[in-house]
């Protein structure tokens, strides 16, 4: 099947940017090929403007009106080639960016001119501000270099540690710092610190869909190597030297204290290994794919064999922020062939949103239409993608990396060895049949095929939840290791324990359980003797088979994510509640023993060692319970708007019931008898519930001693 293109408006593609038909028929695999002959990704208003509209003006510049011999950037020089609309406020990008390529030029001239110790005498110390003051002779470095990527790169990492560095400026004044850079450098607090008109010449250069949005277009995938003029990244460095100085002005005005903000780290590394190790066979492998798979642009290949020298160099940063916008391009390739919508390839203008990301991965269109590339991917590709890049929970590695919020010179291996093992199996996808068959002789390429295939998400709610109720149970299973109370004292703690609520809570435990039982995968599991105290294996087996069942995590409506929010916190709880109980228990075991204990406290002790006998099958009931509701999570979608209510309202309960449970635990409350009446009140309400045949696991269409999946 061919994609015909040819009756698409000359405005769109213009300049013989693409062929005009593009090959997306299946292969004898069901994959799709797809061929092209695409020169470039820019639209082509932003290719004038990014790689013409500066060099039309041939005047030349005195550099010494522009920067002292000192370094110091002289702001209102440069101010004096911004141009602005007849209201004098708006900024007319187009013109400025005419006016400012001749001064870039002379500053790019300047700079390069320069040895690396004149760079550093200039310079360094006014890049200090950013935190980040050790990249500046990276790039100084790489504005000499002849590596295609070298300059982009740069520019990339410098608008991300930018991007960082104004935030922290803003909070000076602010409280709460804007997420994009474009809201950031319009905001009223920046123009305080540093002049309005300085924040209009920054966003001439990044910030702004009308400028040269070097930001955007290079981190979102849209700029090949070429297209991307050295002089505006010198012209970067320069701003951000003056930045420096005329922040120290104002803070030697306002005496503030300037902080920066600490980086973030990536603290569940190991829930991030899916794949193994990446070798030089590996690598070796993915230089000869990245010239034969047509997921890869001809323009962009470059971008892809730094990717590979970055990565043998262990410049795990650098590889992976290449790698992330080759992502982006490939996979808006595949985007926009799929779903026949081909203008949407290129940077869209000023009035449109581009395509990224976060379209990319949508469960529609903008037009509500269906996005048909989650079906052409498969669910463990588009899993693997929303673990990385959006899930709340998850690393989102473009989001923090593009942002400046990571430290890149400690960026971890394991993060990129991941993104890269699951690109080379992408890349396979778009290869023909020979040099598929030629690669899968190699075992490790094998290996990296067969882990992309049995991917299942980590941080979608959903797995969130199934790892919070194994950390609950692992906890509740350390109770029968607490040191027991001394023996002396057993009939005191048996007196103390007679209490008739308690006596009912057991009768409910055990009318739930037997409720429960039908809807437990083993038929010749018995609940009775799962729940007891201490808790038994067979009960952990259980909670570990049924959270080891595949749940549809796609594009989960809002119901069921509002649910699964709930039954998260539920855990939580149990698990705290837990937690506080081990750690109680041991510190009045040894005050007990060392005889440090009033005889209030001796008593309290004593109420807490007969009130964990019956929290004990509690927390176990309750964590079955949501488990068996988390398998079934699903059918909540059957439940109507009444319905729905209710369950929630139920939930909301069990909710608060364990929030309470919580502070009566705590080592500071010690409310034990209350802990029991609260108890008893909430298994009241989860019998009730569960009575009239209204939980998930009751509505689910199967039969019984059955789990729908």
């Amino acid at each position: 099947m061919f994609l015909d293109l040819g009756n698409l408006p000359p405005d769109v593609w213009g300049r013989s940017q693409v062929k005009k038909r593009i090959l997306i028929g299946p292969d004898s695999r069901g994959e799709m090929l797809i061929t092209d002959s695409i020169t470039t990704c820019l639209s082509p208003p932003v290719y004038d403007l990014v790689c013409k509209v500066g060099f039309e003006a041939k005047e030349s510049h005195d550099i010494n009106s522009i920067v002292s011999q000192y370094g110091e950037v002289c702001w209102k020089t440069i101010a004096k080639y911004m141009c602005y609309a007849d209201s004098g406020q708006n900024v007319d990008y187009l013109k400025s960016v005419s006016l400012l390529g001749p001064v870039c030029e002379a500053v790019h001239t300047h700079i390069c001119s320069l040895s690396k110790a004149q760079f550093d005498v200039q310079y360094a110390l006014w890049f200090q501000w950013t935190n980040f003051s050790e990249l500046f002779p990276e790039i100084f470095v790489a504005l000499k270099s002849s590596q295609p990527a070298a300059v982009p790169l740069s520019l990339m990492k410098l608008t991300s540690c930018l991007e960082r560095a104004l935030g922290n400026v803003f909070l000076l004044i602010g409280k709460e710092c804007p997420f994009l850079l474009r809201d950031l450098l319009v905001s009223k607090e920046l123009a305080e610190v540093f002049g309005q008109s300085v924040m209009n010449i920054l966003r001439v250069f990044i910030g702004s869909p009308c400028g040269l949005n070097l930001r955007n277009i290079l981190w979102h995938g849209f700029a090949s190597p070429q297209e991307i003029p050295p002089k505006y990244c010198s012209m970067l460095v320069l701003l951000t030297a003056g930045l420096g100085q005329l922040l120290k002005i104002y803070l030697q005005r306002t005496n503030f204290k300037f902080i920066h903000r600490p980086f973030l780290t990536f603290t569940q590394l190991k829930e991030l290994i899916i794949f193994p190790d990446i070798n030089d066979e590996v690598l070796s492998v993915v230089e000869e794919l990245i010239k034969k798979s047509t997921f890869v642009l001809k323009i962009m290949i470059p971008f892809w064999e730094a990717v590979i020298m970055k990565f043998r160099s262990h410049r795990y940063a650098d590889c992976i922020i290449l790698l992330l916008t080759q992502l982006e391009t490939g996979l808006r390739k595949v985007f926009t062939t799929v779903n026949k919508c081909p203008k949407r390839f290129l940077t869209a203008e000023s009035t449109a949103f581009y395509t990224t990301f976060d379209e990319i991965l949508a469960k529609q269109l903008s037009d509500d239409e269906i996005n048909h590339l989650p079906l052409f991917l498969g669910e463990p590709a588009m899993e693997f993608l929303w673990d990385f890049l959006n899930h709340q929970e998850g690393p989102r590695v473009r989001d923090r990396l593009s942002h400046g919020e990571i430290n890149v010179n400690d960026f971890p291996k394991e993060v990129t060895n991941q993104l890269l093992a699951f690109s080379i199996v992408l890349l396979l996808r778009f290869v023909e049949e020979d040099v598929l068959s030629v690669s899968k002789e190699n075992a490790s390429i094998k290996i990296l095929i067969d882990c992309a295939n049995c991917y299942c998400s980590q941080f979608h709610p959903v797995s969130q939840l199934k790892k919070k109720i194994l950390y609950c149970e692992e906890s509740i299973t350390i109770w029968p290791q607490l040191p027991l109370v001394p023996v002396e004292q057993i009939q005191e703690a048996t007196r103390l324990g007679s209490n008739s609520e308690a006596n009912d809570c057991y009768h409910l435990i055990m009318k739930i359980s037997s409720e429960l039982q039908h809807y437990v995968p083993q038929v010749d599991c018995n609940l009775s003797n799962l729940l007891d105290n201490p808790p038994t294996a067979k009960w952990s087996l259980l909670l570990h088979e049924l959270c080891s069942k595949r749940i549809r995590t796609l594009y989960c409506p809002r119901s069921v994510l509002e649910v699964l929010v709930i039954l998260q916190k539920i855990s939580a709880h149990c698990h705290l509640v837990s937690d506080q109980i081990i750690a109680t228990t041991e510190i009045r075991f040894k005050q007990w023993t060392q005889k440090t204990l009033r005889s209030r406290q001796r008593q309290n002790y004593l109420r807490m060692l007969n009130s964990i006998k019956l929290l004990s099958p509690v927390l176990q009931l309750l964590l079955l319970l949501i488990t068996l509701e988390l398998v079934n999570i699903h059918i909540v979608n059957e439940k109507n708007a009444c319905e729905y209510q209710q369950y929630l309202k139920f939930l909301k309960s069990v909710l608060q019931y364990t929030e309470n449970l919580v502070t009566y635990s705590n080592q500071e409350k010690n409310k034990w008898d209350e802990s029991i009446n609260i108890t008893h009140l909430v298994l009241v309400k989860i019998w009730a519930f569960t009575d009239k045949k209204q939980m998930l696991m009751h509505l689910a269409k199967k039969s019984p001693n059955k789990i729908i999946l």
